[in-house]
């Protein structure tokens, strides 16, 4: 059996209980059935066992996850995990939600079928993210109300910060505490924005300037190395950098998988397949196919003329781009392509964000350089003493 591990972003809706001005999904009501989740299961453990893949990994998004439910989430559960068991294979399922529709009545599903954990989304400040009605500062309010009720319930929160103009504007520090001391939280990760949707003026000033933007990641990094690192605050992607560095065991954000489109696949409510939940959303002409439709979901992957971009990004990036020359080809792989995508037309492209990934692996790297150093630090001190208390010793 082989150790990999297949990853699906499964969207059983596109509806949603908010209104961000910077959200990339088209919103539709609709839902996925529970009808259909055993012939879901089916064609997802199919393609397990084509692969000779054990485990698969079920990220649950939206749209907004929480308006199915927790009875719908916990009959999808059992249908799922049943049928896993019975052909020798397992569902890990992780939950992403905006959280605005949590209630107590969640803390079952939640330390059942999600280990106790759930991620949930916030920046700082926040401008973006607004409720229907009270706009943004209803929407943070509400938000921080949900964010401690559910941590007074045990509940493990990782939360991912959007990063934007006023982000910039704020600085590194007063952004770092905001997260660590007023929100009391110690995970929460770091992403880039991009605009994404066909042919959409996004509001807000999504896109970033890249010097901007690479002094605040790095300052951030630098913060936390400082306060954070020994101290058990997790910080994505900075921790999987150091990890990375230090040679250690690293999971790497998907914007620098060597190549995503072998290690997951995103499903909406209809079965459409595409790459990720930005592509499944916004790009109807990368569609793979769809799950309901097409019996063999190892052949669709196999077949798709879109996914074959994909399959062949690496290669051309290194053919037509400049990555071959990059000291962090090995980490970056070109960056994220819907990133790329919605910024220049064509995923045939490194990522537009690269000389920030550039500054912040580098950042990365010097930071390992002092964690091994401090390491090895003990004991040379402690051979040093050894030498001095026996003059036999000889290097």
């Amino acid at each position: 059996m082989s150790e990999r591990v297949f990853s699906v972003i499964l969207l059983p809706t596109s509806d949603c209980n908010v209104a961000c001005d910077y959200c990339f999904e088209h919103k539709e009501p609709h839902r996925l059935s529970l009808v259909l989740v055993p012939l879901l299961t089916r064609r997802l453990l199919d393609h397990l066992e084509n692969e000779h893949i054990e485990e698969c990994e079920i990220y649950w998004q939206g749209g907004e996850v929480m308006i199915m439910g927790p009875a719908w989430f916990e009959k999808a559960a059992e249908i799922m995990d049943r049928a896993a068991a019975e052909r020798g294979r397992r569902f890990v399922h992780y939950l992403q939600t905006n959280l605005i529709g949590y209630s107590p009545a969640w803390n079952g599903v939640i330390r059942g079928m999600f280990n106790g954990s759930l991620g949930t989304s916030m920046d700082y400040p926040n401008i973006h993210r607004k409720l229907f009605k009270g706009g943004a500062t209803a929407y943070t309010e509400l938000w921080s109300r949900k964010l401690h009720e559910a941590k007074a319930a045990g509940i493990a929160v990782g939360v991912i910060a959007v990063l934007h103009k006023g982000s910039l504007e704020v600085g590194p520090e007063k952004f770092y505490r905001y997260f660590t001391e007023e929100l009391g939280l110690s995970d929460f990760q770091v992403n880039t924005p991009f605009p994404g949707g066909p042919a959409k003026e996004v509001e807000g000033g999504v896109q970033l300037d890249s010097s901007e933007l690479a002094e605040f990641m790095v300052g951030l990094f630098d913060i936390w190395m400082a306060e954070g690192y020994s101290s058990g605050v997790s910080v994505g992607p900075f921790n999987a950098l150091v990890d990375h560095f230090t040679g250690e065991q690293a999971r790497l954000p998907c914007i620098w998988k060597e190549n995503c489109s072998n290690q997951f696949i995103s499903v909406d409510a209809k079965g459409t397949v595409a790459q990720c939940d930005c592509w499944v959303t916004s790009y109807p002409e990368y569609f793979f196919g769809n799950m309901f439709q097409e019996p063999d979901l190892t052949g669709m992957l196999k077949t798709s003329r879109a996914r074959r971009e994909f399959v062949e990004r690496p290669k051309r990036l290194v053919e037509d781009d400049d990555c071959l020359s990059c000291r962090y080809l090995s980490i970056c792989h070109g960056g994220c392509p819907v990133r790329t995508y919605s910024a220049l037309g064509t995923m045939m492209a490194k990522d537009p964000y690269c000389e920030v990934y550039k500054a912040v692996f580098a950042c990365a790297e010097a930071h390992a350089g002092e964690v091994l150093r401090a390491r090895a630090a003990p004991i040379i001190s402690l051979r040093e003493r050894h030498k001095a208390a026996d003059p036999c010793v000889v290097n």
